[in-house]
């Protein structure tokens, strides 16, 4: 009986199951404006989210893998069991911090969950963190990627106010509440094309560890089925609870709004996706976006408590993820040795 392979196939498992995660703690990500607003039923946007979420998956895979390439890059796990046990303490303490943040409705990121699990991981295992890496694509854009959201979102719908000022309310509404269909699936392609290759990065990672892959191979296309699968899956199982904080909490959103919200944050995905490798966090593109159609509006219109606990979830994502998978991987370690 091949053992190593059992035991990979587990780990591959509990990857998919993270991806999953992902997928209900981040459906809110794609569709709450669009429900906050009622351009979409929450059955229907969750639906086109899962869908969209798909697309998007392989979209990010067929031009060539790039935020999975960064993800693996963060580390080099060492050879055998101990890179095994590398990628599960990394996927424990970001399920973990998932679930922790699922449960208080805090639309934390997914993303920077698993990049600190790696990196909590890799130090308690001694393995080299590439820091550079770190630093350019994942600090960086994670600082920078809500505020640009903030500031588009407010010029867009500054402008959308400018054009549409003499027009009919009512049409105008209208007429956005059709337009948010199109921009709910558009940030949906988008978290497919970021989060999914999350994990895909994850898994080869671990394939490479144990000898099944080396780095230069492709991205196996059962990888692509399985993540794309489980997060789609995982979309449309849930996220009422975080879809509520970013629908109503922060600001009642109208449909314009909404639609400046999404399609900014869409386009910031794709730019960061495609353009940049960069892993950053639909979660937190999508509250900047929000933020910034709010603020045009006035800065009273924005509840800026829920803002400042958002922040806070965004803060101790990463550190709280390493300390979870160091934790795990002690664990792992102690009972391995037994």
């Amino acid at each position: 009986m091949d053992w190593a392979l059992i035991v990979t196939a587990i780990v591959v498992i509990v990857a998919i199951g993270f991806d999953f995660t992902n997928g209900f703690h981040d459906a809110a990500n794609a569709i709450a404006t669009s429900v906050g607003t009622r351009a979409l039923a929450p059955a229907t946007a969750l639906a086109l989210a899962a869908v969209f979420n798909f697309i998007g998956a392989f979209i990010g895979y067929w031009t060539g893998s790039g935020v999975a390439k960064t993800i693996q890059s963060v580390t080099t796990p060492p050879s055998g069991y101990a890179g095994l046990a590398l990628v599960a303490a990394a996927l424990g303490g970001a399920i973990g911090w998932n679930l922790v943040t699922w449960r208080l409705g805090l639309p934390s990121s997914s993303t920077h969950a698993l990049i600190g699990g790696v990196v909590g991981a890799a130090l308690v295992a001694g393995t080299i963190v590439e820091w550079g890496t770190v630093w350019e694509k994942v600090i960086i854009p994670m600082v920078t990627s809500p505020f640009v959201g903030l500031i588009l979102a407010f010029l867009v719908m500054r402008l959308i106010v400018v054009i549409f000022r003499n027009k009919n309310p009512q049409k105008v509404g209208g007429g956005f509440r059709h337009a948010q269909s199109v921009s709910a699936c558009a940030m949906a392609m988008g978290h497919g094309m970021q989060d999914a290759q999350k994990t895909m990065g994850v898994i080869f990672l671990l394939l490479i560890s144990m000898g099944y892959a080396s780095a230069s191979d492709e991205m196996p296309v059962w990888i692509v089925f399985a993540c794309a699968g489980a997060i789609s899956i995982g979309t449309a199982v849930g996220g009422k609870r975080i879809m509520k904080t970013l629908g109503r909490r922060i600001i009642d959103l109208d449909p314009a709004r909404g639609f400046s919200a999404e399609s900014v944050s869409a386009t910031v995905l794709y730019v960061t996706a495609l353009g940049l490798d960069a892993p950053v966090s639909t979660t937190q593109v999508i509250t900047g976006g929000i933020l910034g159609a709010g603020v045009e509006k006035r800065v009273s219109s924005v509840r800026w408590g829920v803002g400042v606990n958002i922040l806070w979830a965004w803060g101790l994502t990463l550190p709280a993820a390493a300390a979870l998978a160091a934790l795990v991987y002690l664990i792992i370690k102690l009972v391995s040795a037994l």
